[in-house]
């Protein structure tokens, strides 16, 4: 399953046991950040149908870029999971060691978002965040669903 944006930013799943691998590809490390989340969201349901009603701010920092997508990915999994919300949309920032973003949501409608799994959170497992031979940017790693 993939899913293509017009400026080449893409998010994809990749198999993994009983878990589920996602990856964002992007011209930029924030965009492949931002790609990242939208392949989380589409563990869950189709990101298409979630609705930007409201914006939620994160800040993370770690101490390296691997480090950081699991804590940016992990801090997606707590809002949704304390506000009960399930995000569309988002814009990353990156400085140093320092990561800012919003993300755009909504709560979750079962009957409009047909949540398909939980997110427990991301892991460690096949986490790579560099550059790919056509010199796109990769971030992915594994969820425990």
């Amino acid at each position: 399953m993939t899913q293509v944006e017009d400026s080449g930013a893409r998010w994809e799943h990749f198999p993994h046991g009983a878990d589920i691998g996602i990856r964002g590809i992007g011209p930029s490390q924030a965009q492949a950040f931002e790609q990242t989340a939208l392949a989380l969201t589409a563990v869950l349901t189709d990101p298409s149908l979630v609705l930007p009603r409201r914006r939620i701010a994160i800040h993370c920092e770690a101490a390296g870029p691997e480090a950081l997508l699991v804590q940016w990915l992990n801090s997606l999994v707590y809002e949704m999971a304390v506000r009960r919300m399930i995000f569309g949309r988002f814009e990353v920032h990156l400085a140093g060691s320092a990561l800012d973003a919003e993300a755009w949501g909504e709560q979750v409608d079962v009957p409009r978002h047909q949540p398909a799994v939980e997110v427990k959170g991301a892991t460690y497992t096949s986490l790579f965040v560099g550059r790919s031979p056509n010199g796109a940017w990769v971030a992915q790693c594994v969820v425990d669903v």
